[in-house]
């Protein structure tokens, strides 16, 4: 969990050539922001302080045991040979390695943006920047003449985030130029990100996306060809078993026992939240207002990247656990009235009861799946946040009783 006061960061970078050579190492530098994803700024230090351009490739290590701040070390790629200091590490081969963590990843998805820009008539007038890489995405922006293009590249199990995109362009999502496989280059959404958005612009976020999952109700087939995740009961049941198998160790007793009850109950929990309707549909799997831009009356819905099938109240406890405490009783009551409007059947207050410790559970499950698909160096992002999700699943299971 994030921070109320994130200490600074300090990054240090590995240098490679494009070719695999590593050049050496030079020390850290602090850096403007603690996120460690958050790699623009340093690029920034590293060119204020050196005079060279640096891409970050991925995260080498960390001495806090997860984010954000402390000293983290990234492996940096730059084009010609930077004096650096003698380093002793080695760089190995992993299975898991994305493309764009290796020397000439980047690149190749500069040049594939850029072929794509020049088809659509949309040349570049600067330097591409570099803005985010980690595990889950690499995020650059390209300045054109009529306004940025952003470039994004996500893993394999992230990769129909530009395939729902696509199928969403209709809906108030952001405009896509072109995808292939985990590329995308989308169009500049209008306004400024909203994570201090107003009560008022919370409620339309809360309009907007229950309209949109009214719309999929019954017609979920398209959006799973397009190889959304299925976290549906049926689906979810038997993994989050084998996900509290592996983790249970990590729990005190006392958590252990509850744990083992918890799972016991699954089959009756998604048995009891299918029939307070509304049927599965659309979940963006991230829903919150930082994840919007705005401004103007416009609202635009980011990262699809989390997305899948399911109930629709899985979108609820990330949205309420983002917003002010003085908004959530407010914000609950509008979710409420949304879809006593849209689905008049629903027993909405059972199904927010039920859906809580659900969510939490989906959660802890979606993080552990991350950390099987990514390579160890970069675990930290993520270790801690199985077992805080399955706690967090158990005393809400515990407030919440069937």
């Amino acid at each position: 969990m994030a921070e109320r006061d994130p200490p600074l960061r300090t990054a240090a970078l590995v240098l490679t050539m494009a070719g695999g050579d590593v050049l050496g190492a030079l020390p850290a530098l602090r850096v403007a922001t603690p996120w460690w994803q958050d790699v623009g700024p340093v690029v920034d230090a590293f060119r204020e302080r050196y005079g060279f351009e640096a891409t970050v490739l991925r995260l080498l290590e960390a001495e806090r045991a997860a984010p954000p701040g402390g000293k983290v070390t990234y492996l940096a790629e730059v084009d010609w040979a930077v004096p650096a200091e003698l380093w002793a590490g080695r760089i190995d081969e992993h299975p898991l390695r994305l493309a764009y963590a290796k020397p000439g990843g980047p690149a190749a998805d500069l040049a594939w943006a850029r072929a794509k820009l020049a088809e659509i008539g949309r040349a570049p007038t600067g330097s591409p920047v570099q803005v985010r890489t980690w595990n889950l995405s690499s995020i650059w922006r390209l300045p054109c003449a009529s306004g940025a293009v952003w470039l994004k590249v996500v893993p394999p199990f992230l990769a129909h985030e530009g395939a729902i995109i696509a199928h969403l362009a209709a809906a108030p999502v952001p405009r896509l130029l072109a995808h292939d496989g985990g590329r995308m280059l989308l169009a500049q959404s209008p306004g400024e990100d909203l994570y201090g958005a107003g009560r008022q612009t919370q409620m339309r976020m809360i309009d907007m996306l229950v309209a949109l999952q009214t719309a999929f109700l019954g017609q979920t087939d398209a959006p799973m060809a397009l190889g959304l995740p299925d976290w549906r009961g049926s689906a979810l049941i038997p993994r989050l078993a084998r996900l509290a198998e592996r983790r249970a160790n990590e729990l005190d007793s006392g958590q252990q026992r509850r744990l083992a009850a918890f799972v016991e109950t699954l089959p009756k929990r998604w048995a009891a939240l299918g029939d307070c309707g509304p049927g599965d549909t659309l979940v963006h799997g991230d829903f919150h207002p930082g994840n919007f831009r705005g401004g103007d009356g416009s609202l635009t819905l980011h990262d699809w990247g989390d997305c899948g099938v399911g109930h629709p109240l899985l979108d609820q406890s990330a949205f309420l656990s983002a917003i002010p405490d003085q908004d959530r009783a407010a914000a609950r009551a509008h979710w409420r009235e949304a879809w006593n409007a849209a689905s008049p059947g629903m027993d909405h207050a059972r199904a927010e009861r039920l859906a809580e410790p659900l969510a939490a559970a989906r959660l802890a499950l979606v993080y552990q799946e991350f950390l099987d698909a990514i390579e160890p160096s970069e675990h930290p992002y993520h270790a801690v946040d199985p077992v805080f999700w399955l706690g967090r699943a158990l005393d809400l299971a515990d407030a919440h009783d069937l």
